[in-house]
């Protein structure tokens, strides 16, 4: 079995942005509309577990059961449910796969990595400490563009953390939304073939 977390924050206000971008990915195999996926427990949708304070549903890749989940902890303490689904589902942590957005990589790219340090992202620091280790697989979606770049040189420390807080949590452009349909789909083909 596989365990495979999208972060994000829950709320409408918090959808299509950057930061969510871990949710879209798990939505989009919960469709059952990527190869290699099976349609998410017959095409129900997900449900929240209190036990978990996370959405979860099931589906198949290539014929291996997998578990999906969306936090609901918001990005940074993503670690909490993550380490309650890993104890219930019984999960080694290499079976376990975190697709998160990332300001270190371009928008329209991404990375698989694994047993990686955070790189400074806090939800993924979160799941390291609640988890005692970083050996688990990382999905990590570009959202970096020029606006990050002016975000990141402000004047002040404090002017840099709001700049770049306010673009994390900004919503994608039209043009982007159309741009990251292709990206997930090529996420999800690398994610079968890792799995």
């Amino acid at each position: 079995m596989q365990l495979i977390i999208g972060l994000g924050n829950p709320g409408e206000e918090y959808e299509n942005t950057r930061h969510n971008v871990g949710f879209e990915v798990v939505d989009t195999i919960a469709r059952g509309v990527a190869p290699s996926f099976a349609k998410a427990s017959e095409g129900k949708n997900f449900s929240f577990e209190k036990k978990f304070n996370a959405e979860v549903t099931k589906t198949r890749l290539n014929n291996k059961p997998v578990v999906l989940a969306k936090p609901h902890t918001f990005v940074n303490k993503s670690g909490e449910a993550v380490r309650k689904l890993k104890l219930f589902y019984k999960m080694k942590p290499e079976n376990i796969t975190v697709i998160h957005d990332d300001l270190d990589i371009e928008f329209g790219n991404f990375k698989m990595s694994f047993a990686k340090d955070s790189g400074g992202h806090r939800g993924v620091q979160s799941i390291i400490d609640a988890l005692k280790t970083k050996k688990f697989w990382r999905l990590r979606v570009g959202t970096a563009n020029r606006k990050l770049a002016t975000a990141r040189h402000q004047r002040t420390l404090k002017a840099k953390k709001e700049s770049v807080g306010n673009f994390v949590l900004s919503k994608f452009t039209p043009s982007e939304q159309t741009e990251l349909k292709k990206v997930i789909k090529k996420v999800l083909e690398r994610l079968a073939e890792t799995i």
